[in-house]
């Protein structure tokens, strides 16, 4: 087997391993669960689904290793940031709406 061959197969490989774990995160939204754990879900797949396809890229294209890296860096800090943020908003909301009932009680 050539080298260009098994470089085919490695990508081919990797691309339609992420492919798949884009589909299998996005499957949990249909479900009757807590959002967060959806989301937690859908998230971490999709993240490492779109890093096992800009690797898969990356085999094909070594000379765009450049633009993939800051592709995969970006994708990293983004899903980072996001979740974290959606984690302190919906953590936000619980306090809130814990607050206006003790002082619906109250009343």
């Amino acid at each position: 087997m050539s080298v260009v061959l098994l470089k085919e197969a490695a990508s081919l490989l990797l691309l339609f391993a992420g492919l798949f774990l884009w589909f299998w995160g996005s499957w949990p939204l249909l479900e009757v669960r807590p959002l967060l754990d959806r989301l937690h879900k859908l998230t971490v797949s999709d993240s490492l689904g779109s890093l096992l396809m800009l690797l898969g890229l990356l085999i094909r294209r070594p000379d765009w290793w450049p633009l993939y890296g800051l592709a995969m860096l970006g994708l990293m800090l983004w899903n980072t940031i996001f979740g974290y943020v959606v984690a302190r908003g919906v953590h936000q909301s619980r306090r809130l709406n814990a607050k206006a009932q003790e002082l619906g009680d109250a009343s």
